[in-house]
């Protein structure tokens, strides 16, 4: 089989790539012994297979082991593809919320974050989201990327952004010691912050998790601010049930766009929410085919599961900055077909496994 050209890892952010012919040159650069990273030059030497000759599409990158796991060690720099050589433009390392253990690590850089902050921005246009409105975030700026990743589409979308930093390691602490006090004073402390920058400024884009909406949604001064003020709501991190959604978008915010997120550091960022939904349809997450792809797994045998059934979910990052394939996430699905020209799987009714890598998953606030 020919060589894939590299160029179409840099196709306009609006162009969708021939998913085969785009794996395939992903897999020449990332294992090129002059544009790979010397993370992946050392596991190449590991593998049973030659991903440069047996890797053709997206379905073959199950053969990769799920190295995430590694990412909690190994140093960042060593993460960088070399053939950005001296135009590598590092945007900072991010972490995994570290729910099951200690945190994983990326690198994220700026190629990939322009191209996921358009598709976000091109989301919002679809959903009549004004540009030029600004944003409050209440959110982890860090180590977690959803930070810079919500500052960089509100950049992009025309607003300045407000920012209400949360730490949800400090939470997810709290509740799993049994201090619900200590974890419901530091609600409050968010939503007070929040309280005021909604006072005092024009806010047109609130971003947060399905948690802090529901705190928010129990003050009717806020709750009027928030209909008053906002054009669209933006949520991810934490999931959100079925009933809860059809309460906040029909009778909590019913003038506001209801927009959801859902994804996590190892696929730097996430898969958002399908345009077009019906109310009485639920919530169906596409990801940005074939830069990241989802498949929806019988945990015991690896198999998809079929379509309208529920299995855990499997994670494929494939991008010019970086490469993640194959990791078996903490998350439970629904599998749904994916859009027309779309590749892998589509997710709904998403929520956690009670149990990953033998520890208890809590979500907390994020």
């Amino acid at each position: 089989m020919p060589t894939a050209s590299l160029s179409v890892l840099d196709i306009p952010f609006d162009e969708r790539p021939d998913p085969d012919e785009y794996i395939r040159a992903a897999m020449e650069w990332h294992f090129g012994p002059d544009t790979g990273s010397p993370f992946w030059l050392r596991r190449a030497e590991t593998l049973d297979f030659d991903p440069r000759r047996d890797i053709k599409g997206v379905a073959d990158l199950a053969l990769f082991p799920n190295v995430t796991g590694e990412l909690r060690e190994v140093p960042v720099r060593d993460l960088i593809p070399q053939g950005y050589g001296a135009d590598a433009r590092i945007v900072g390392v991010f972490e995994s919320g570290g729910t099951t253990g200690a945190p994983k690590r990326i690198v994220c850089l700026r190629d990939w974050l322009d191209r996921l902050t358009h598709g976000l921005s091109a989301d919002l246009d679809g959903l009549g989201i004004p540009r030029g409105v600004d944003w409050l975030a209440i959110a982890p700026s860090g180590p977690h990327m959803v930070g810079e990743m919500v500052a960089g589409t509100a950049a992009r979308h025309g607003g300045l952004m407000f920012r209400v930093d949360m730490d949800p390691r400090w939470v997810k602490k709290l509740i799993s010691t049994g201090k619900a006090e200590e974890t419901d004073a530091y609600v409050n402390h968010l939503v007070e912050q929040a309280a005021y920058v909604l006072r005092t400024q024009d806010i047109g884009v609130l971003m947060t998790t399905p948690p802090l909406l529901e705190r928010l949604a129990r003050h009717d001064d806020l709750v009027e601010l928030i209909s008053e003020k906002v054009k669209g709501i933006m949520w991810g991190g934490a999931h959100m049930d079925a009933d809860t959604r059809d309460l906040l978008r029909t009778e909590v915010f019913p003038g506001c766009e209801l927009y959801g997120t859902y994804g996590n550091t190892m696929i730097l960022g996430g898969a958002t929410e399908r345009l077009g939904l019906g109310p009485d349809e639920a919530c169906v997450f596409d990801p940005r085919t074939p830069l990241v792809t989802f498949s929806v797994v019988d945990p015991a045998s690896g198999r998809p599961v079929p379509y309208g059934e529920r299995g855990q979910v499997v994670m494929n990052h494939v991008s010019k900055s970086a490469l993640l394939p194959n990791n078996l996430e903490r998350d439970l699905a629904i599998r749904v077909p994916p859009p027309e020209g779309g590749v892998g799987d589509s997710v709904a009714d998403v929520g956690p496994v009670a149990m990953f890598d033998d520890e208890v998953v809590i979500e907390g606030v994020y």
